[in-house]
């Protein structure tokens, strides 16, 4: 019979008692409408981060970055980024993401139930394991597609099989050799200090980095095709 792994003490989180209770209490009463409250939070300050890094202010004296209404130069200022900025990009990034968010949470339950054996070493690492060759490419499919077929449904443009399985093949490779250097740790860490109600919300926490690298390599593979 499978035995649930023992959490270790969570003295760690005693500096967010009051926000992590209030957060627990309301992903009890109401899992769902908490947990894609949380992803959209998370996907929004990703795709902002992810603009952010890519923006290149305009060279100072170029006619962009100078405000046409007074003169002054915006060159490296957030009035210059928000000029910049893609607001159809965000509501795909919030699309995608807010899909994803409930069997994402259902699947992070099921592989906190399952898998569970006496060695908890052998528990964790089998889950991380799993994690990687099942979720990590299937989820990295999922979001480079979505992004090909979204972004020409808001440009107007055609998107064919052929679009997206080339976009795939640009980036799903890529992105699951560097999800070895972050995804690893940070699941082994959700199962082995987590508590269940947290984990899909501190994976999501590191996931805004996360969201900026695939962000910047969607947008890399699509300047490239």
């Amino acid at each position: 019979t499978a035995q649930t792994i023992p959490i270790p003490g969570n003295n760690w989180l005693t500096p967010f008692q009051v926000p992590i209770r209030h957060y627990v209490n309301m992903n009890r009463r109401r899992p769902y409408v908490t947990q894609l409250t949380s992803t959209l939070i998370i996907w929004l300050l990703g795709d902002l981060s992810a603009q952010y890094v890519a923006y290149e202010p305009p060279a100072p004296g170029d006619a962009a970055a100078v405000n046409s209404e007074d003169g002054e130069d915006e060159t490296n200022t957030s009035s210059g980024f928000w000029a910049a900025y893609d607001p159809k990009r965000t509501a795909r990034n919030l699309l995608i993401g807010g899909l994803a968010s409930i069997p994402g949470y259902r699947y992070l339950l099921w592989l906190g139930e399952n898998f569970n054996w006496r060695s908890k070493v052998l528990s964790i690492g089998f889950k991380v394991v799993f994690n990687q060759c099942t979720f990590t490419p299937v989820f990295n499919t999922y979001f480079f597609s979505m992004q090909t077929i979204l972004t020409g449904l808001t440009n107007g443009t055609t998107v064919t099989m052929d679009d997206i399985v080339e976009r795939v093949m640009h980036t799903v490779p890529a992105s699951w050799r560097n999800s070895w250097k972050v995804w690893p740790a940070v699941t082994a860490f959700s199962f082995w200090a987590v508590p269940v109600e947290l984990r899909n919300v501190f994976a999501g926490v590191v996931a805004i980095g996360w969201q900026t690298y695939l962000g910047l390599l969607n947008s890399t593979a699509a300047k490239e095709e």
